[in-house]
């Protein structure tokens, strides 16, 4: 579990150096921030995540519960659940730019790519090494060139991201990644029988 206490400064300097990634396109109009969901919207359960993709315990709780929760509660429609994004560093906040940079019908799909290749992402020893491995998962998803430049350099986009990542974990209290929000309750990362176990009492009750 990363420490949510030493982000904001790092982070803050981080939408400024996306220059790092060699691009020059503008945006075209003032952003707005699209809330990520999967399931049901009518559900009586709703699961939110606050994760970075830059973090490992985010990684593994993606590969090793998130399947099984995806089948047996969110496609099953027993409950709603939202992604939100916590930014570690740049490295976090580009990738959670490129996730987004499908719109919504792709998200989760990136979403998948960038926690399963996290470690050849994530570890590079250069932001020039880690922007053409994000470009490469954006391409490999589907995503154009122009779509990525276009996405990788909106500064009001960026910003937009970081001001709305502050604002909901400093709503939410949050301290570190992955929190789970559970109808208003916090919860630390825990194995898929746990968290099955919480989501069945709450849609008991």
């Amino acid at each position: 579990m990363v420490s949510f206490n030493r982000i904001k400064s790092v982070v803050a300097v981080a939408i400024f150096t996306l220059v790092a990634i060699p691009m020059g396109l503008a945006a075209q109009e003032e952003p707005e921030y699209v809330e990520m969901t999967l399931g049901n919207p009518d559900a009586k359960v709703i699961v939110t995540e606050y994760a970075s993709f830059t973090c490992p315990h985010c990684g593994t709780f993606h590969q090793n519960v998130f399947g099984r929760l995806k089948s047996e509660y969110i496609d099953t429609g027993k409950i709603l659940f939202r992604l939100r994004e916590i930014y570690f560093d740049r490295y976090g906040l580009w990738a959670g730019i490129v996730a987004r940079c499908g719109g919504e019908s792709k998200y989760f799909g990136i979403v998948d790519l960038l926690f399963d290749k996290q470690d050849s992402w994530s570890r590079q020893n250069s932001p020039a090494q880690v922007a053409a491995r994000l470009r490469g998962i954006g391409l490999a998803a589907g995503l154009t060139d122009t779509q990525l430049d276009a996405c990788l350099t909106d500064q009001a986009n960026a910003e937009m991201l970081f001001a709305a990542y502050q604002e909901f974990a400093d709503d939410d209290g949050i301290t570190s990644t992955p929190t789970f929000i559970i109808n208003g309750k916090l919860h630390s990362n825990m194995p898929y029988e746990d968290f099955a176990e919480l989501l069945d009492n709450e849609l008991s009750e």
